[in-house]
């Protein structure tokens, strides 16, 4: 272990003596490799202040050993550190700030020798960032730049001329440079700025370990302007000053160690200087930090544990930045207060307590809340409030569901009009949701190891429940038009809300955790005194709540077959319309950037089309042949507009099987019919939707079959950098091959550039005229090497009896599509329908396949396709 009085062993500190020889760049070089490997060895049992602290000065020990070897120690000159080297902390890998301080004019020789010094740094390779300035000019450039003044504030002095350091130190403290009041209000600021470029969201699947929101970056904000003010040296003198409190400052010193532990592992195994924690370093910094080898499970304690380390750094954050601006520069002292009762005031639209004793009974912190939603001029809690109310939160023995009356105000909240507004809001931040319901606690920072779920599964939640918020509020009826005027016309949306909570609230404990959720929502909705009927409908949400983003993606929902069993287990219309909300709140949630028009308008399809066999009757089955008949009519109406020659067109018709009619629109029908007729036959037809087709492109190809078509028009449409999410391949009886595939570009958006359209179908048309196509595939993405997703393939029980449905669940990469394709061709398989959906890094495909007689596959052609895609599928395949 180390100790205060070795920071670093002899050797180093010997060899780096100004009274021992000099020493050549690649004899320091050497030094530093032994000494970083011996800091890497320490990590796992010293103390990591310790070993930030010996880093800077091993760093002091080379640049005051450098310094005289360039006989700098002869001139008018001092040499500073500034930044986090200023307050001797240096991480493994850190850059080195240093000032170097001069008089007015510099001359040449010193000018080289400056030179000299700063060019050997680059050389034994210490990241050096400096300056050189004179006095004045440390000043003015301060007075302009808040950075440049933070950096002057704690600045120490490593070696030289110690009366130019004098010199300046007094001058940082006068008005003239920089007040406490601007000087808070510009970190303030700058704070603000830094939180935005992450949109205000600390719960990111690769954090930034200093400038995240939570992160390092506001530890040092609350010494900062507290330091300015108080021209303190250290955060524990801070107490001293009522600043701080001394359990504040004891778990600022925790969650510092915490991330700086975090920031020193990384440090480590990225081997250079780097705060981001990629997905390509998180299994091994977690190991490294002893959270075991066991990749995935590891990685998700470590971030658990790191995500409510944030969650504490932001609370104080807050707290400390509104209690300095407040309690110490009284801008606010003659704020008007408006009584709310007994207990609690409103001042400046941040709800105060009258008395400190105030949140010793449970409820009252319960009733805040409540208060908070009944009156909307409040804006947030006042910094005393929330310094007493984090005392009384973790001085909670139990849950305060414990408590009857805090059950009634949380019931009473949840319905309010506004309860899951600010309310909320506050109560989420502040781990309230959590010290009320100790399920919620479970799952707070729990974070799931994927490219899918962007947020720890509280924070998405969370989310969720705003998104149903938002639904109920009348100015965002614009938004998701559907959702709002189910959720606004409702007579319960509430039990909406109740969902929402509990529908990942099992999630971490193993098992199925929306079966295990609607268990907890029961026992929930039973001791809170809901009703029968509303208890099982949140049980049966929590249950059901992946069941219609499943369907929607990875169904065909134009088959009446699907649609049917859909509606028998949503069962009525109440039940559609609560599901249809919770899941566009839900995908919406999970991650911002995955969520599409494509996606919004499949549940909208599916929405409405289950209504209608509800509003038709479970028990009546669609009448196929009229579904036809219907289709057709409603075509050739829209194609009379055309010149087109009606009996050729029947005559047409009459080459394609009853299937291609019942599977697409009137309004598609007639566009692929007028393209075909207007086409020589010899070539192939590859024509793409000007209109938008359920938020994606349609891109139809129509040519004579033969082997290899799917798969080279998929590998063709991965080459143009478009992913597929729906194809539909049908032949007919003449030999030729009708194929459509819904698309949408790398923006994940339908392809709006009718220039680029134009170009996609001509490229198309030669590559499939052309006898041979190989596509080379681009190799696997850095960020996806990380995730291992076994390749699974399942059989998938369909209506029709001569098809058989496959799902294949596997790492989404170039060319699996392709691969996929490959390997039905080498099987004889034939493709009739394809639901492509992602998940993240996760593909999970669905298709429905025949073998070659047309019929579903026997047990033995299904074991051998099993073998083949699972053996196969994770590298590139190209047909014979």
């Amino acid at each position: 272990m180390l100790n205060t009085t070795s920071l670093i062993p002899e050797k180093y500190s010997d060899a780096l003596a100004i009274s021992a020889p000099p020493l050549t760049s690649s004899q320091i070089c050497s030094l530093s490799n032994e000494f970083h490997q011996w800091q890497k060895e320490q990590f796992p049992v010293s103390e990591v202040t310790s070993l930030v602290a010996a880093r800077a000065f091993y760093v002091d020990l080379i640049l005051t050993k450098l310094w005289c070897q360039h006989h700098l120690d002869e001139f008018q000159i001092s040499l500073v550190a500034v930044g986090g080297y200023g307050r001797k902390e240096l991480h493994p890998y850190s850059d080195v700030d240093i000032l170097l301080i001069t008089q007015d004019v510099i001359a040449d020789d010193l000018a080289d020798k400056i030179s000299a010094f700063i060019t050997q740094l680059w050389d034994v390779k210490l990241d050096i960032g400096h300056s050189v300035r004179s006095i004045k000019e440390c000043l003015n450039q301060a007075i302009d730049d808040v950075t440049i003044a933070t950096n002057l504030l704690e600045m120490r002095q490593i070696c030289g001329n110690q009366a130019l350091v004098t010199q300046l130190q007094p001058l940082l403290i006068e008005d003239i440079f920089w007040t406490s009041e601007k000087f808070f209000i510009a970190k303030r600021n700058e704070q603000y700025l830094r939180h935005q470029q992450y949109h205000g969201a600390s719960y990111t699947l690769e954090p930034n370990l200093k400038s995240n929101p939570g992160g390092l970056r506001d530890i040092q904000t609350i010494g900062w302007v507290a330091k300015r003010h108080f021209m303190a040296d250290t955060l524990e003198q801070l107490i001293d000053h009522h600043y701080l409190t001394s359990n504040e400052f004891f778990e600022l010193l925790e969650c510092q160690d915490y991330l700086w532990r975090m920031r020193c592992a990384l440090h480590f195994i990225a081997g250079r200087n780097e705060n981001r924690l990629l997905f390509d370093y998180q299994a091994d910094v977690a190991e490294l930090m002893g959270f075991g080898d066991g990749g995935k499970l590891a990685i998700e304690r470590m971030m658990k544990r790191f995500f409510r380390i944030i969650s504490r750094v932001s609370e104080l954050n807050r707290m400390l930045l509104q209690h300095f601006e407040y309690a110490i520069l009284n801008e606010k002292k003659h704020s008007k207060e408006i009584v709310l009762n007994d207990d609690f005031v409103i001042i400046d639209g941040q709800i105060k307590v009258c008395d400190k004793r105030v949140f010793t009974r449970s409820t009252m912190i319960m009733e805040m809340f409540l208060l908070i939603a009944q009156h909307k001029e409040i804006t947030d809690l006042h910094p005393e409030t929330l310094r007493l109310m984090r005392n009384a939160r973790r001085r909670l023995v139990s849950g305060m569901i414990d408590y009857a009356r805090c059950r009634e105000i949380f019931i009473a909240l949840i319905k309010h009009p506004r309860g899951l507004g600010l309310a909320f809001t506050l109560m989420h931040r502040h781990s309230i949701i959590g010290a009320y319901l100790p399920l919620w606690r479970n799952i707070v920072g729990q974070m799931q190891f994927d490219l899918f779920h962007a947020y720890s599964v509280d924070e998405h939640s969370f989310r969720l429940l705003k998104n149903l918020y938002r639904f109920s509020q009348v100015e965002h009826n614009k938004e998701y038009p559907l959702c709002s005027k189910i959720v606004q016309r409702v007579r319960k949306p509430e039990l909406l809300y109740f969902a929402g909570i509990f529908h990942d609230i099992a999630k971490g404990r193993g098992g199925d955790h929306a079966k295990l959720g609607a268990i907890d929502a029961l026992d929930f909705a039973k001791i809170h005194k809901l009703g029968d009927h509303d208890g099982r409908m949140i049980a049966w949400l929590v249950e059901k709540h992946l069941l219609m983003s499943v369907t929607a993606q990875r169904r065909d929902i134009s088959d009446p077959e699907v649609i049917k069993t859909f509606a028998e287990i949503v069962r009525d219309e109440a039940h559609l319309d609560y599901l249809y909300c919770l899941t566009v709140a839900d995908m919406r949630a999970t991650n911002e950037s995955l969520w599409n028009s494509w996606k919004a308008n499949l549940l909208e399809d599916l929405y409405y089309s289950t209504k209608r066999a509800f509003r038709r009757g479970l028990e009546k089955p669609v009448d196929l042949r009229a579904k036809i008949r219907e289709n057709q009519q409603q075509a050739i109406a829209i194609l009379k507009a055309e010149t087109i020659d009606q009996e050729r067109l029947k005559q047409l018709w009459k080459e394609f099987k009853a299937d291609y009619f019942l599977r697409y629109s009137p309004e598609q029908i007639a566009w692929h019919f007028k393209h075909i007729l207007e086409h020589n036959k010899d070539k192939p037809l590859v024509i793409i939707s000007p209109k938008p087709y359920r938020g994606g492109t349609e891109v139809f190809v129509y040519t004579k079959d033969k082997p290899n078509i799917f798969y080279n028009i998929v590998s063709l449409l991965g080459a143009k950098k478009l992913s597929i999410h729906d194809a539909k391949i049908t032949t007919n009886k003449s030999g030729y091959t009708a194929n459509t595939f819904v698309v949408l570009d790398n923006r994940n958006k339908a392809i709006n550039d009718s220039a680029r359209a134009l170009s996609i179908a001509r490229s198309l048309s030669v590559k499939l005229a052309s006898k041979q196509i190989r596509i080379k595939p681009k190799p696997l993405a850095k960020r996806f090497r990380q995730f291992k997703v076994p390749t699974h393939v399942s059989y998938i029980k369909g209506a029709a009896k001569n098809r058989t449905m496959l799902e294949i669940v596997a790492l989404d990469h170039p060319g699996l599509l392709a691969n996929i394709a490959a390997i039905f061709q080498k099987c004889n398989i034939q493709i009739h329908s394809a639901k492509i959906t992602t998940f993240g890094e996760k593909a999970e495909d669905v298709f429905t396949i025949s073998n070659n007689d047309n019929q579903s596959l026997t047990d033995a052609q299904k074991a051998s396709l099993e073998a083949m895609l699972c053996n196969d599928s994770q590298r590139q395949i190209l047909p014979n």
